[in-house]
């Protein structure tokens, strides 16, 4: 039986810097499991600094290609970007309307340097030919403004244009928050004469190049596999953000965003969870790691690379238990399943993205002692100095006191420690780049702790 291989086809134009365009399209197509497909519209000679020139594909030729990949591979779904000429919306329009698979529109009216592209009767072409046919419009609060008419500033604002954008005829609108006056970056999509709002935090990054184009081709990749409206747009804004989080700073202007982080993602867990495993089979082996496990048990922890929050931490359900003869690990190695040590390590990361996991361990004099004679470097938290607004709130207690420890000397240490607090049992943090180099400092300082008592 053969594989449904999904198809989305972008119809843009070629940015030179590889950053937007059909070379976004693509990767966003790739990372999302999509076969992507392309009609280009138009050659740019660009940059991170700006668009220095644009080379318009003729509208029949645009209208060739799209011929030619319907013909023989078929598309699922549709984008378009950059289309410059009324022409090229013209003969897109009519392409789509004689075939009739789901369009998303991406109004694109100038670059993120705020180069125009578009030549003269484009916007009144889209408004008339290209919108009323489309399945989702994708403009941000600039081109909203041009397409509805007033200008839109915030949420309010954004919520009445895209119901404007709407009587245009396209089936959804959403009017993305990234230029919005708000706090965070609300996304609007009014559907079936409905507001629906996606609230996500506001990235305070300098490589957005290509964000808009990675939104709309991954609302066109999801619409390709057959979900609904609502969950395209729920899952594009989720993996737009993450393209922005983890953009690539390349050029002296703004640089692309990431929309290949997705798979690094993906592929980068498998490679946590099997060393993990690895580390564990290495502390288990040796019975003296168990002098080492406190009365709230052992965790061991290692982030993804790209990791955001706990749910890209991996860790042991149950934690690791001391036994008569050594330690065992109570389950298998699954993300979100710690949540203190996993908040050290995040915090760790904010300061050393090469400081990937970690373990705690019992305090006590004489293991600090070990520590310092190993040459391993500390510092340390006190619980007793943790305002009250850290105390109140769930899980922010280790975030808050890592950071202080981090402060404290500038640096990530290979230990963070706390002397505890009323009810709380003063530990050891150990850290490292990942869960074999974190379960070898264990191992040094279990061998050192049990020389000690013997000498």
């Amino acid at each position: 039986m053969a594989i449904e291989i999904p198809k989305a086809l972008s119809i843009a134009g070629s940015d030179s810097g590889g950053g937007a365009g059909i070379q976004a399209d693509l990767k966003t197509f790739a990372a999302l499991g999509v076969h992507g497909l392309t009609a280009v519209t138009a050659i740019t000679v660009q940059n991170t600094l700006g668009v220095k020139e644009i080379f318009p594909i003729p509208p029949n030729v645009v209208g060739h290609q799209m011929e030619a990949v319907i013909e023989d591979i078929g598309v699922d779904a549709a984008k378009t970007g950059m289309l410059y000429d009324p022409g090229t919306i013209k003969v897109v329009s009519q392409f789509v309307s004689k075939k009739g698979f789901p369009l998303v529109v991406d109004p694109v009216l100038a670059s993120s340097t705020g180069d125009s592209l578009r030549k003269n009767g484009y916007l009144e072409a889209l408004r008339e030919s290209l919108i009323p046919i489309a399945t989702v419009v994708t403009p941000n609060a600039i081109e909203a403004s041009f397409l509805s008419g007033f200008k839109v500033r915030n949420l309010e604002e954004a919520k009445r244009a895209a119901k404007v954008i709407a009587s245009l005829g396209p089936k959804a609108v959403v009017v993305k928050g990234g230029h919005l006056e708000e706090t965070k970056a609300i996304d609007v999509l009014y559907f079936n004469g409905e507001l629906i709002l996606f609230e996500g935090e506001r990235i305070p990054s300098t490589t957005t190049h290509g964000s808009g184009c990675v939104y709309s081709a991954s609302i066109a990749a999801e619409l390709a596999k057959g979900r609904s409206i609502e969950e395209a747009v729920r899952i594009a804004k989720d993996f737009t953000t993450r393209a922005l989080c983890y953009g690539l700073p390349l050029g002296a202007g703004p640089g692309p965003v990431n929309p290949m982080v997705h798979l690094f993602q993906e592929a980068e867990r498998w490679q946590v969870i099997r060393s993990l495993r690895e580390a564990l089979r290495i502390l288990e082996a040796r019975p003296e790691v168990a002098n080492l496990v406190p009365e709230v048990q052992s965790n061991l922890v290692m982030a993804t690379s790209y990791a955001r929050s706990v749910e890209d931490v991996a860790g042991i359900p149950g934690r690791i238990v001391r036994l008569k003869d050594g330690i065992k690990a109570s389950g298998d190695p699954d993300f979100g399943v710690s949540k203190h040590v996993a908040r050290t390590v995040l915090t760790a990361m904010r300061y050393d993205p090469s400081v990937k996991s970690g373990m705690n361990i019992r305090f006590s004099e004489d293991i600090l002692r070990v520590c310092r004679e190993l040459g391993l470097t500390e510092s340390s938290y006190d619980r007793r100095l943790e305002p009250e607004s850290i105390k109140r709130k769930e899980g922010a207690t280790t975030q808050w006191g890592a950071e202080e420890a981090i402060k404290k000397i500038g640096r990530v240490p290979d230990i963070i420690y706390h002397l505890g607090d009323w009810g709380k049992e003063p530990l050891i943090t150990v850290l490292g780049k990942d869960a074999k180099h974190v379960a070898m400092k264990v191992l040094w300082i279990a061998e050192g702790l049990r020389s000690q008592r013997r000498s």
